[in-house]
């Protein structure tokens, strides 16, 4: 079954290394994802990148950072990604947060021994 529908993509662009209360800030921004019931989450690492700062970040052998760029990217309806924006005033300290209108197009799958209609 496919569920349609317009969203918003909540995307928070931060340092591997930022951390809140002696754990990975990405770690924290998606339990408390998770507590507030939002839809989901996903953690990206980045291969190279650069903030505001203009340092070059990569994961390349010969320059490897232990600072890479870390996307959490989370999708939701607007209420919840406006109610969650609010969260991460008290968490991102220097990154970027981005919120997009998008289309959402979700699969889910079929009960058991109920065909298609």
């Amino acid at each position: 079954m496919r569920l349609h529908g317009p969203a918003q993509r909540l995307t928070i662009l931060i340092g591997e290394s930022d951390q809140y209360r002696h754990r990975p800030l990405y770690t924290e921004i998606v339990h408390r994802a998770r507590r507030m019931g939002l839809a989901g989450a996903s953690v990206f690492r980045g291969i190279e990148g650069f903030g505001a700062s203009s340092r070059i970040h990569t994961s390349r052998l010969l320059s490897l950072s232990e600072d890479l760029p870390i996307a959490v990217v989370i999708v939701d309806v607007p209420e919840r990604i406006s109610a969650f924006v609010a969260e991460l005033d008290e968490l991102v300290t220097e990154g970027l947060v981005i919120v997009d209108p998008v289309e959402v197009y979700r699969y889910v799958g079929r009960e058991p021994g109920r065909a298609e209609s």
